[in-house]
C-alpha cells in the first residue's frame, strides 16, 4: 500500500512537472477565481493565492508580474467562458426568431449565466463591493459589450417598427437587469427564492416587458390626464 502511495505521489509529481507554462498560468487564474470568490480580494494574500494554485510566490510572479496582470487574465478568462456558453446557447435560437422568442432565449441565458458558475458571480460582487479595479475591467470589457449587443438588436427592431420608439440602451438595460435581479436573488438568498427562477419566470417577464402591466393602457392614460 505504501509502495502504491509512493508511486501515486511520484506520478502526481510528474504530472505537475509536465504542465506547460500556459497550463500553469490557467491553473493559477482558476485558483485565483475560486480564492477571491470565497474570501474577497482584501482577505487573500499572495502567499495564500500561490498555495491555492500549488506554486511558490516566485513562480506566481513569473506568470503575473503585477496584480493588474492577474486581474486582466481573470477577466479575459471569464469573458472567454461566458462567450463560449452564450455561443452554445445561441445554437438554440432560430435565425428568424420573433421578439418574444429572442427575449425568452436571452432571459434564460442570463439566468443560466448566474446559476452555472456562482464563483464567477461572487467574484464580481466582491470586486464591486470592495471598489476593486477588477470590477471596472469587467464592466468595460464585458458588461458594456453585452448591453450594446442587446441594444443593437433592439435598435433594428425599433427601426423595423416592431418596437415603439424608445432609447435602445434603456430598453436593453431594463430587460437585462430585470432578469438579472432574479439570478442575483437566487444566489444571495437561495432559501428565500423557492422555487428558483426558471423558463416560466422568464416567460412572464418577457410578457411584462412587451405588453406592460396596465390592464387597459388607454383608460390608465386618461385617468392621469
Amino acid at each position: 500500500m505504501l509502495a502504491d502511495a509512493s508511486q501515486g505521489a511520484a506520478n502526481s509529481g510528474k504530472a505537475k512537472a509536465r504542465m506547460s507554462g500556459s497550463e500553469r498560468r490557467a491553473a493559477i487564474v482558476q485558483a485565483a477565481i475560486r480564492r477571491f470568490a470565497m474570501h474577497g480580494f482584501r482577505g487573500t494574500t499572495t502567499r495564500e493565492l500561490a498555495a491555492a494554485a500549488g506554486v511558490s510566490e516566485p513562480v506566481l510572479y513569473q506568470h503575473f508580474a503585477t496584480k493588474r496582470d492577474l486581474y486582466t487574465a481573470i477577466v479575459d478568462q471569464l469573458i472567454e467562458q461566458a462567450h463560449r456558453r452564450f455561443d452554445e446557447r445561441a445554437k438554440q435560437l432560430e435565425p428568424e426568431a420573433t421578439d418574444r422568442e429572442f427575449l425568452q432565449w436571452l432571459g434564460e441565458s442570463i439566468l443560466a449565466y448566474h446559476a452555472e458558475d456562482p464563483d464567477r458571480v461572487r467574484l464580481l460582487v466582491f470586486s464591486a463591493l470592495e471598489g476593486h479595479e477588477l470590477a471596472d475591467l469587467w464592466y468595460e470589457k464585458a458588461t458594456l459589450d453585452f448591453i450594446r449587443w442587446v441594444e443593437k438588436h433592439l435598435e433594428k427592431r425599433i427601426a423595423a417598427g416592431a418596437i415603439r420608439q424608445e432609447s435602445p440602451e434603456l430598453l436593453a438595460r431594463a430587460f437585462i437587469f430585470m432578469v438579472s435581479h432574479f439570478g442575483f436573488m437566487q444566489l444571495l438568498f437561495p432559501r428565500r427564492c423557492s422555487p428558483p427562477p426558471d423558463a416560466t419566470t422568464v416567460e412572464k417577464l418577457v410578457d411584462i416587458f412587451l405588453n406592460g402591466i396596465a390592464t387597459n393602457r388607454n383608460s390608465e392614460e386618461k385617468r392621469h390626464e
